[in-house]
């Protein structure tokens, strides 16, 4: 007779939502260091930032556009991030652009 089987996971229930090590850091802590990372990389290594900071405001939305709750930091760290990405990749690519042309 089988007096366990099936009855494993009624004891100790996973919480939902909390599957994960809670070891690492928050959402909310996430979104505040892609933010500094953010206009930190306005200055210097945006090219290093900027892909940081975009990452940890992803991460600190939750990896998705849906939901409600999503924080101003990581948003503002989303886009500052991008910005300066972009703005780094002009930058380098700027002495060597012309030079094929004519």
């Amino acid at each position: 007779m089988m007096a366990s089987f099936g009855h494993g996971t009624r004891r100790h229930p996973r919480t939902r939502g909390r599957t994960w090590s809670r070891s690492g850091p928050d959402r909310a802590t996430l979104g505040i260091i892609g933010a500094i990372c953010a206009v930190a990389g306005f200055f210097v290594l945006g090219i290093v930032l900027g892909p940081v900071a975009m990452v940890c405001g992803w991460l600190a939305m939750g990896r998705s556009w849906a939901g409600g709750s999503r924080s101003v930091p990581a948003l503002v760290a989303l886009i500052l991030g991008a910005i300066d990405t972009l703005l780094a990749l002009v930058w380098l690519a700027g002495p060597t652009a012309g030079y094929g042309m004519f």
